[in-house]
């Protein structure tokens, strides 16, 4: 396939009081119309803080569905529940450093607060994992940052052999 709108996308929301139905997953919805360009969303789901479950959804959309991009959102500032970070690490394979580094530096020129996120990407087979804050604000301003190099990332993960030089 060619062109924008090749890639199966999951978005995956934590949140105890969304997964309750407490709360209207605002962030999750903002993330499924911003990657719409990008490809379908044929995964979604808004699950509670629980570091196995997010382990065991992130495996199985990875590797049975084989997702070429999940964003995450929610769970990655300080609390004790915050525990997307470390499901993740315990998933990927390979980390993606500047693409957190990159949503830190921008969302630092908006707020000091973003140096408290510990918000992670990487790479599980050839799905790209994306940790996003939680908030909605957070969740477009950090996605705006990773969404222009998205395209380019994953022809390379599914293995276009051209050059990166133009």
């Amino acid at each position: 396939m060619s062109g924008a709108g090749r890639y199966t996308i999951g978005v995956l929301t934590l949140s105890d009081k969304g997964s309750r139905g407490e709360r209207e997953d605002e962030s999750g919805r903002i993330v499924r119309e911003m990657v719409a360009g990008l490809g379908e969303v044929t995964r979604y789901q808004v699950i509670p803080d629980e570091e196995e479950l997010i382990v065991r959804t992130l495996v199985e959309w990875a590797d049975r569905d084989g997702l070429d991009l999940i964003l995450t959102t929610g769970g990655t500032g300080l609390t004790p529940r915050d525990v997307t970070p470390e499901a993740t690490a315990r998933v990927i394979e390979r980390e993606v450093p500047g693409m957190a580094e990159a949503m830190r530096m921008a969302s630092l020129q908006k707020t000091p607060h973003a140096m408290l996120s510990r918000a992670m990407a990487g790479v599980r087979r050839h799905s790209l994992i994306i940790n996003l804050p939680g908030s909605p604000k957070g969740v477009r301003e950090n996605l705006e940052v990773v969404l222009p190099a998205l395209e380019h990332g994953l022809a390379k993960l599914k293995g276009d052999p051209s050059e990166c030089a133009r």
